[in-house]
């Protein structure tokens, strides 16, 4: 018998022929038919090669071959069920593994203090690794596991992907508490435009959500420095005369002066999202309504 190629399905048949001695009633404790149950019989003799069962006044009697290998059928079906049972179980405080999220370092600071201190006092064996994954390779990684989650934006055409909605920011104007201008109530468009800026963006070239706005309204800014992340832009500002378009929940951390931008700009939506695969896993469960849990 070459096992790969036997249906797994039929050892639990076997096994509830072997509890019940009857074929009726195995038939309902499966909930199958009677003509299922007594295919089912057949093929796993042909699988086999041994009667399996006898026929008796008092039931289905099983073969020695039967008796000799039920221990072992049993114990293997009940590992089986154990671990299908361990899968949608998650027990946080005794549990060890490792949290993979992709995010940029905009969100790690909105997100790791708070999750790992979380994390700490409630599932303290868990790990957590933040590194980013461009967006064109997040459904692949998702998929193949090699990410438990990725904090970005919407992602509308993944439909592989399960996405909830964790923040909404809103983009300010952000400069150094004794800039020239940090006595003004308000910022007009021209004054914004008369400030050199600094733009972030992990690409080489290419415009940011300020400067397509801006190009909407036959506007442009003129751009300083481009830096590839969040965190450095303001520590400049504070040395400078630049200017920063940033998420407030990032200008708010620094003492600076912030304005109101004086043009319309869609503010930046923060999404959990994950693979629909993982929609059942009780760790993954857990997992994900602890980080929704933090933003409420």
């Amino acid at each position: 018998m070459q096992l790969q190629k036997m249906d797994m399905n039929l050892f639990p048949v076997l096994d509830a022929i072997y509890t019940t001695r009857n074929l009726t009633r195995t038939a309902e404790q499966l909930h199958l038919t009677q003509p299922a149950v007594s295919n089912a019989l057949a093929r796993l003799r042909r699988a086999l090669g041994d009667q399996l069962f006898s026929r008796t006044p008092n039931g289905m009697c099983p073969t020695p071959f039967t008796e000799q290998i039920m221990p072992q059928v049993q114990q293997a079906l009940s590992l089986l069920a154990s671990s299908v049972a361990e899968h949608h179980r998650f027990e946080p405080a005794a549990a060890t593994r490792t949290l993979r999220v992709s995010m940029n370092d905009m969100a790690e600071t909105l997100v790791l203090p708070r999750l790992l201190e979380h994390l700490q006092a409630r599932a303290p064996g868990i790990s957590v690794e933040s590194y980013y994954v461009p967006r064109d390779q997040l459904v692949k990684e998702l998929g193949a596991n090699s990410l438990d989650f990725a904090l970005d934006v919407p992602m509308i055409s993944a439909t592989q992907l399960n996405q909830h909605r964790l923040s909404a920011d809103r983009y300010q104007c952000m400069l150094r508490p004794d800039h020239p201008l940090a006595e003004e109530a308000s910022l007009t468009l021209d004054q914004y435009l008369d400030l050199e800026h600094i733009h972030v963006s992990s690409r080489r070239s290419g415009p940011g959500v300020a400067d397509i706005a801006l190009n909407k309204l036959g506007r442009r800014r003129r751009v300083k420095l481009r830096v590839q992340h969040y965190r450095v832009a303001p520590l400049v500002v504070l040395k400078t005369d630049l200017a920063l378009t940033v998420p407030l929940s990032l200008a708010q951390q620094y003492p600076a002066k912030r304005f109101e931008l004086p043009f319309q700009i869609p503010q930046m939506d923060w999404h959990l999202l994950w693979h629909r695969s993982q929609d059942e896993d009780g760790a993954h469960q857990w997992l994900r309504e602890q980080i929704l849990g933090l933003f409420g």
